[in-house]
């Protein structure tokens, strides 16, 4: 070979150096298909960076959300001289941030990277704090295929459920701190359960990565594994750069807005449980701190069957029959708590634990359905935000589910009553 050769093929080459060794990747050498080795190698070293931290992540995010249920039996309605119907449109209102904020947060992840904006929206935690299932369920989707998604987002969100289990044990805990520096126990449970999540923030800027691309926690060989996977498994929909026509194709595709009314139901009553769990239980004829240890158990079997919904979805390459399996169980345990409202506690207990664990499920499984059909990085990213913040418009209506009027057993009356029947009462005729 010429020496002109020579020089020719090594600048096309890019060099490096690696542990003093000089490597050299030659740029007109085609992809190689890993092995299924290499693949499973590969997806372990991601599933360990990736899928626990941002699951403790969101732990965080629903330990904050729902220590207001606890901080309730704590006092803080008396504390703050409030009415209990200002205290339920509390909890309404603080839902209206993530039906706003939910696209232009995905936007902004997908322009300066989720570790910088993730960590961001940490230290503002309540302000935009909407971005983290969005972002998340974005994020999880650039670097897993879509067939095996779910149980990541499965994992992320059984957070939730941990969240629930352990808020309720450590509010218990907390609440014998009532009276400590002259602060109630219900201020206690927001300080202390805060101080994690500002830690949090400053580790995830320096530790979750942001896209396949850039990511320095892998090679180069990796690299290519995963953005092949991703081509592969997207089809045609490979497009990665930032689009007004994807953005906008997003808000005229039909399918989302299916997908949304889903969300919204399965939305209430997930966030109505999660709000309200520690007063349902009080209800059932419990004390307050009692009430707070007991809320755990629910969750402990809802985790269970979150991950176990979405790892059988993942496996049988399903997503919708899996949902409405879940959305059944969750109704024979509505329709339970109702029928059994005079049966002693035990009994409305297990009705509240069949109910959790027919509804948390139907999270993830509705957001990955949702994401799996929606091809393009702009518009699946506008797709998945656009689906969450409407979903969350179930939050809204979550607040006003369980009012104090309708206590213990919150069978609120839509029809009619007493002497004002309407047209209800036996002599009114209807035209046909």
């Amino acid at each position: 070979m010429s020496q002109s050769s020579i020089a020719e093929d090594l600048s096309k080459t890019e060099q490096g150096k690696s542990g003093g060794v000089q490597v050299y990747h030659d740029e007109k050498l085609e992809y190689v298909p890993p092995d299924e080795e290499e693949v499973r190698r590969l997806v372990r070293k991601l599933d360990f960076r990736i899928v626990p931290f941002v699951a403790l992540l969101y732990l965080c995010s629903f330990l904050d959300r729902v220590n207001i249920g606890h901080a309730k039996l704590g006092g803080i309605v008396s504390d703050l001289n409030i009415s209990e119907n200002i205290y339920n449109w509390s909890l309404s209102i603080f839902f209206v941030g993530y039906v706003i904020f939910e696209v232009p947060s995905n936007m902004f992840l997908k322009y300066i990277g989720p570790r910088r904006w993730i960590a961001l929206i940490m230290i503002t935690w309540g302000t935009i704090m909407a971005a983290m299932a969005a972002g998340v369920i974005f994020f999880l989707s650039v670097w897993y295929p879509r067939r095996t998604q779910t149980i990541r987002t499965a994992i992320f969100y059984a957070a939730s459920t941990v969240a629930g289990a352990f808020g309720g044990v450590l509010a218990y805990g907390i609440m014998h701190m009532d009276g400590l520096q002259g602060l109630s126990g219900w201020q206690w449970i927001f300080i202390i359960e805060a101080l994690p999540t500002i830690v949090l923030a400053f580790i995830t800027y320096f530790y979750l990565p942001d896209f396949p691309e850039n990511s320095p926690f892998i090679n180069e060989r990796e690299k290519q594994i995963v953005i092949n996977r991703i081509k592969e498994d997207a089809g045609p929909a490979t497009e990665t750069h930032f689009s007004w026509k994807q953005f906008f194709a997003a808000f005229k595709d039909i399918k989302l807005y299916f997908m949304s009314v889903i969300l919204i139901c399965v939305c209430c009553p997930m966030y109505s449980l999660s709000l309200f769990m520690p007063t349902i239980i009080r209800d059932m004829g419990f004390t307050n701190l009692t009430a707070q240890a007991m809320s755990a158990p629910p969750y402990v079997f809802a985790c269970a069957t979150t991950v176990g919904f979405a790892f059988s979805a993942d496996r049988r390459k399903e997503r919708g029959l899996h949902l409405a399996c879940a959305a059944t169980i969750g109704m024979i345990g509505y329709i339970l708590l109702i029928t059994l409202r005079e049966e002693a506690a035990a009994a409305r207990f297990v009705a509240a634990t069949l109910a959790c664990c027919g509804v948390f499920p139907l999270i993830p499984l509705s957001s990955v359905w949702n994401s799996n059909n929606v091809g393009g990085h702009t518009k699946r990213g506008v797709a998945i935000a656009f689906v969450t913040g409407a979903g969350n418009a179930g939050g809204i209506i979550s607040g006003q589910m369980y009012r104090v009027d309708d206590a213990p057993h919150y069978q609120h009356r839509m029809a009619c009553e007493g002497e004002e029947l309407c047209d209800k009462h036996p002599d009114f005729r209807y035209i046909l």
